[in-house]
């Protein structure tokens, strides 16, 4: 094994492989080796593909900016060629991709080995990784905490240190709320700015949304430097950036005028040490000359639980149905898990005026957030309203819908607002609760503006490191 391994972030070992210090076998082996002792305790990886990432490597590797460095990719959205797609259901275990998506044509240019499929909640319809086909993913600070969700599985192989950086998806805080809880760098990109090709246009109504968690952010930057762009026939796409993500890493911000929102949108209690991080980030960017003050972003937030629970109820349906018919499969509900069977079944009662509505909505919030940003640089606030939950605490093993729905929102009401405007948004992993729990700290910018983001995540890495701060597993 490379015992230097967790040292590096990824563009540090590609520097490493490439100046011949260490080798790409080496690596990889190291990272297998990694995930192969942890796995049984964390469980975060459900479909390894260990020899399809050494046969990619004896293919030979495009010298990218990642070349050479292993990756997880999440198990919902992402077509992997010859890796398992189950979405972690036991609708679709069988399913084993035919072809890569454009992002992963994007990811292997990038010279990334892809080592397998992360945990996810069945249909990454959940804030906590515990599908009921798969199991449970533990959090690598705390083993009887959840490492959160839909990204769960990602984010607890990359904060054990076994990658230094995992796919994921956002499409209400899928990214940030896990990142928060596993002590990530965790980052949505605006609206279209990764592409979902070349099948799908957009997913969920444009909401949800592809990119990374890692430990440091120029991976992440550089990561999104390699992907993004539209896709052949996409019907839009997020404006270009003139000088690229990891360029705006390296560069001190203007003066940003930074609102800070600490109330939730629901009106629940913010647990104290959460606001205390926030607070203490606020008075950190205030430090380095940003102009911070209170804040209120209004939004019709009903409105937007109620649209976001439509949309996805009938894209999930329309999705289950599809592959029951394609395959024969006369009863699909009955292989879902329970809250989601009651989900789907709703999702088919709901008309075209209804999803029409419910888009209108995601139109309204965009409108909103908008209007926040014409006034403001960067919106500042938690990323959750808790720390970890306890494992069990938000599973989908219930059929009461109303109060599984409600739970998931109580949780993380921050994020969501970030998916229906299509505004970027990232969680920094800026404090830690009295228990040793990691508590991420959540800044959103205007659509297409990720290069601010960048240079504050940057300016931030830099005032407070959080890279050699490590679970004790």
């Amino acid at each position: 094994m490379f015992n230097e391994y967790a040292d590096y972030d990824g563009l540090g070992l590609a520097q490493l492989i490439r100046q011949g210090e260490i080798s790409a076998q080496e690596v990889l082996e190291t990272a297998i080796t990694l995930c192969e002792r942890g796995n049984p305790t964390l469980n975060a990886v459900v479909h390894p593909a260990y020899d399809l990432a050494r046969r990619q490597l004896r293919d030979g590797v495009p010298d990218g900016p990642f070349a050479g460095v292993p990756m997880l990719i999440k198990n919902t959205g992402f077509e992997v060629c010859g890796q398992r797609l189950s979405s972690g259901s036991r609708l679709f275990s069988n399913v084993v991709s035919a072809q890569d998506s454009t992002l992963i044509k994007r990811y292997r240019q990038a010279g990334l080995l892809l080592l397998g499929k992360s945990n996810t909640p069945e249909f990454a319809l959940s804030f906590t990784t515990e599908p009921l086909a798969y199991g449970a993913t533990l959090n690598p600070w705390d083993l009887q905490r959840s490492a959160g969700g839909s990204s769960g599985g990602s984010a607890a192989a990359v904060a054990a240190g076994w990658l230094p950086l995992a796919n994921a998806s956002d499409g209400a805080g899928s990214t940030r709320v896990p990142a928060s809880h596993c002590g990530l760098f965790g980052f949505k990109p605006s609206r279209m700015r990764n592409p979902l090709g070349p099948v799908a246009a957009e997913a969920i109504a444009g909401m949800s949304t592809p990119h990374a968690l890692s430990w440091s952010v120029r991976d992440n930057a550089a990561l999104l430097d390699a992907t993004a762009g539209a896709d052949r026939g996409d019907p839009y796409a997020a404006p270009a950036s003139p000088h690229g993500f990891l360029h705006a890493v390296s560069r001190p911000p203007r003066t940003l005028r930074i609102g800070l929102v600490e109330r939730s949108p629901l009106g629940n209690a913010v647990d104290p040490e959460i606001l205390r991080v926030v607070n203490e980030a606020a008075s950190l960017c205030g430090s380095l000359g940003h102009q911070v003050e209170p804040a209120v972003c209004t939004y019709d937030v009903d409105a937007l639980m109620r649209a976001w629970r439509i949309i996805l109820g009938v894209n999930v349906a329309n999705g289950m149905n599809g592959f029951a018919a394609a395959h024969a499969i006369n009863d699909p509900l009955s292989l879902l898990e329970p809250v989601n069977r009651q989900w789907i079944v709703e999702g088919l009662s709901w008309r075209g005026t209804d999803y029409l509505w419910a888009v209108n909505q995601l139109h309204a919030m965009a409108r909103a957030m908008g209007q926040f940003f014409s006034q403001y640089d960067i919106l500042l606030s938690p990323v959750a309203s808790e720390t970890a939950p306890l494992l069990g605490d938000m599973r989908g093993d219930t059929t009461d819908l109303d109060a599984f729905y409600q739970r998931f929102w109580l949780h993380g009401p921050f994020t969501c607002v970030f998916n229906a405007a299509g505004c970027p948004a990232m969680s920094m992993p800026l404090g830690m609760s009295a228990a040793g729990l990691p508590i991420g700290v959540h800044f959103g910018a205007a659509f297409g503006d990720e290069a601010t983001l960048f240079a504050l995540a940057g300016q931030l890495e830099v005032a407070q490191p959080w890279f050699n701060r490590r679970p004790s597993l």
